[in-house]
């Protein structure tokens, strides 16, 4: 029965087709949550009726009591179960048979299917999302932040539905169906719980969306403290190279004081609603007693009316607390829910075109066409910077072209658009005669083996790291790579914290467990098993010893063999080979060609070459 209602839902299915919902479009709240309730009908389907099994089985408690006192008062003792046994068989069957068995069905459909399932397939398809987002989209947040949004959003979103269904609906079948039964016996009987039902709505009215305000605060509040704190764990080597703990406790302790001052202001709306319940829920039941008094002293209605209206009014009473807090949570939720939005509720940046196509491989030709980028900003007239400015460029197949260029020159510019990372704001890039915004992005960054400077490995094992570049390939196939990245040696003596040892061992976040050579030695074994027929290397050996990175620069002449390439590199020792090299300034070519051609010119090259290596020559 258990695995029955736990396999209702996959959690992990493909996302559906349809769009999540932007942030700042009209109902965005509610139509989140369709997206996501939609894609369970039939749990929510269960949840609500199971709910109103529940309400009302519930509701016949306090009419079995007011027919048990009747039966007691007016029947002789001895001939009780004479009478009466068939009423009292079914009144045992209710409490002991239907209400148990309603009431497993409520939390088979809440516990079983909803909760693990519902929320994960939240949080999945809200990482399925966001993982496509641009790489610019999670360069202007807290990587922190962000995770902390997508891991909250789905039990938040979870809770406030079944909450609603749950705790609000139950509380309206109850409340009306109580209201209809006690002016069933006199229409005064019903006018306390009237009167306190219309007074608890206006409470509502009142404090709901200035609680729901103050709960959205506090989820921002939370989601930046977050983010502060992740932002300091994730660079503890710099907090720790600066000796700047202090710094760091101000700056987090900014955001805890600030998350303390929001969270006090909603405690506050939430302790003024609970005592005005309190004084509305005490009142009713005062009223309710009152009047059922005072009806059967004047003998308008029964005693089982009084010993019905009682328990009512008290199991309401009761209830409205258990509401209280469940409205406090669902409103609260709904905050988390809309600080979530800000994140996950918006328009994938840089996405794939409806019709795009995958990439097609034909020999490696790439062309930049009047390309100009400057990452949505406006400099002025000459200013310098990481741009480019109306560049034009082809590289032949299988040519070894090195892009060479002071910092911000726009070497990694030129390389990112190429691996469409940002478009450009005129010109296009092609490959092969296809134009890049044309193609989908995974085939195009398929067909492109890149080498970064900065070399960041996955929390994962060494194997799992190498494998990344392809991950049908076989032990031994990384066993190959490995090899060929002169990082074999290293890897056998590795030894993790949970005893796991060579491939096997993981690395850490990051890859912080290993040197830098160490990473970058992984990062080109990845690549050199990915085989990709483009292949870019910026700064690939920066990182290494002389002696490593002359040998892995024979394997690395190998594997440029055939492939179109773009290396950069600011040790020009180290791309001086190559078919021809590209000087960038100021987002422009400035001068292209040979190494020996570029020295003849004496231009900029010449004299990068000369401060580098002095008289130094290199066989051509």
């Amino acid at each position: 029965m258990f695995s029955f209602f736990e396999h209702l839902l996959n959690p992990t299915a493909r996302p559906p087709h349809r769009p999540l919902p932007v942030q700042g479009e009209p109902r965005a709240l509610g139509r989140f949550y369709v997206h996501f309730l939609r894609q369970a009908p039939w749990l929510i389907a269960g949840l609500f009726v199971s709910g109103i099994m529940v309400a009302g089985l519930d509701l016949t408690l306090p009419l079995f009591i007011g027919q048990i006192t009747s039966m007691l008062s007016h029947t002789a003792p001895q001939n009780l179960l004479a009478l009466h046994w068939r009423i009292l068989a079914l009144m045992g069957f209710v409490v002991l048979i239907l209400r148990p068995t309603a009431r497993l069905m409520q939390d088979l459909f809440t516990n079983q299917a909803i909760n693990p399932g519902l929320t994960n397939l939240i949080r999945w398809q809200n990482h399925f999302h966001l993982v496509r987002q641009s790489w610019s989209f999670f360069q202007n947040d807290f990587a922190g932040r962000i995770a902390n949004r997508v891991m909250q959003t789905g039990p938040a979103l979870r809770e406030s539905m079944v909450m609603t269904t749950n705790a609000v609906w139950y509380f309206i079948v109850y409340g009306t169906a109580a209201i209809l039964l006690l002016s069933h016996a006199d229409w005064r009987l019903g006018l306390p719980i009237l009167t306190w039902l219309i007074a608890y709505a206006g409470l509502m009215v009142f404090t709901v969306p200035r609680l729901r305000e103050r709960s959205r605060g506090v989820s921002e509040a939370r989601s930046a403290l977050t983010g502060r704190i992740v932002d300091s764990y994730t660079n503890i080597l710099t907090v720790k190279l600066f000796a700047r703990s202090s710094d760091e406790d101000s700056f987090v302790q900014e955001t805890v004081d600030n998350h303390t001052r929001i969270f006090r202001r909603q405690t506050r709306m939430v302790t003024g609603w609970i005592f005005s319940l309190t004084v509305l829920n005490a009142l009713m039941v005062a009223g309710t007693g009152t009047v059922a008094i005072a009806l059967w002293v004047h003998g308008k209605i029964g005693l089982a009316a009084v010993a019905t209206a009682l328990p009512m009014a008290w199991n309401m009473a009761n209830f409205s607390g258990w509401i209280s807090m469940s409205i406090s949570a669902i409103f609260e939720n709904l905050g988390v829910v809309q600080d979530g939005m800000r994140s996950i509720a918006q328009p994938r940046q840089m996405g794939d075109a409806p019709d795009a196509i995958p990439f097609k491989f034909h020999r490696g030709l790439i062309k930049f066409e009047h390309v100009t980028f400057d990452y949505g900003r406006i400099r002025e007239k000459g200013a310098r910077g990481g741009v480019l400015h109306d560049l034009s460029l082809d590289i032949q197949p299988g040519e070894r072209v090195g892009l060479i260029g002071r910092s911000g020159a726009g070497k990694s510019t030129l390389v990112n658009l190429l691996l469409r990372f940002h478009d450009p704001a005129t010109g296009r890039i092609t490959i092969d005669g296809q134009d890049i915004k044309s193609l989908t992005q995974e085939s195009l960054r398929g067909a492109i083996g890149m080498v970064t400077q900065d070399t960041s490995l996955l929390h994962r094992s060494i194997a799992e790291n190498i494998r990344y570049g392809r991950p049908e390939a076989t032990m031994q196939d990384v066993l190959d790579a490995a090899r060929e990245a002169h990082a074999l040696e290293f890897i056998e003596e590795l030894e993790d914290w949970d005893g796991r040892r060579g491939f096997d061992a993981h690395v850490g976040e990051r890859g912080v467990k290993l040197s830098g050579g160490q990473r970058q030695r992984i990062a080109i074994a990845r690549v050199i098993l990915k085989d990709a027929p483009i292949l870019v290397l910026d700064e690939a050996t920066s990182a290494l010893d002389s002696e490593v990175e002359a040998a892995i620069q024979e394997q690395l002449a190998g594997l440029m063999e055939g492939r179109t390439v773009i290396a950069i590199a600011h040790r020009l020792s180290t791309i001086a080979r190559m078919d021809r090299l590209i000087i960038l300034d100021a987002g422009r070519i400035v001068e292209q060609g040979k190494h020996e051609e570029l020295l003849a010119r004496g231009g900029i090259y010449a004299n990068l070459w000369r401060r580098q290596s002095g008289a130094m020559q290199i066989d051509a």
